[in-house]
């Protein structure tokens, strides 16, 4: 039940407990119960509004960062992340694989703004050899939620 609650929560956190219930043919005291538990363990984070930012009077710039760094003797790159996701403009920062180390999602007011961050504050980490931002220009998905609601699927078929 509790896997199943977990994914009922990450697609609608809004959803009351009864209604909740009632999706898993359960009791709403059932519900309350599993998600203090979850609350308790750490499992359960947050609980978060996706925005679309394009529909309110407030501009909001978002930028991806792969950053490449050198690992600290002892603590690998632990240390480095957490020291770059304390910044209040860092939203996301991931342990990646591949051409890069570490993936860093940095939001501001302006372009202006982020690209400062990334000169006078990222940059200048000493374990910290590159920085490439790619500036988000428009959002179509994110967390499985399509912006500017249905999109029809207007492909023509094809039939072999």
């Amino acid at each position: 039940m509790k896997k199943e609650l977990l994914n009922i929560l990450k697609r609608n956190c809004r959803l009351t407990c009864d209604e909740i219930a009632v999706m898993l043919g359960t009791t709403a005291e059932e519900v309350e119960e599993a998600m203090k538990e979850l609350d308790e363990k750490g499992v359960i984070l947050a609980y978060n509004a996706l925005i679309d930012w394009e529909k309110v009077d407030e501009e909001i710039v978002t930028a991806y960062i792969e950053v490449k760094v050198t690992p600290q003797r002892g603590q690998g790159y632990d240390k480095v992340a957490e020291r770059i996701y304390k910044y209040p403009q860092v939203t996301a920062c991931c342990l990646m694989s591949g051409g890069f180390d570490l993936f860093v999602v940095v939001e501001g007011k302006t372009m202006k703004e982020v690209a400062l961050f990334v000169a006078e504050k990222l940059a200048p980490i000493e374990s910290v050899l590159s920085c490439a931002t790619h500036f988000v220009l428009k959002k179509y998905k994110e967390n499985n939620v399509v912006f500017n609601g249905y999109h029809k699927d207007d492909r023509e078929a094809v039939v072999l």
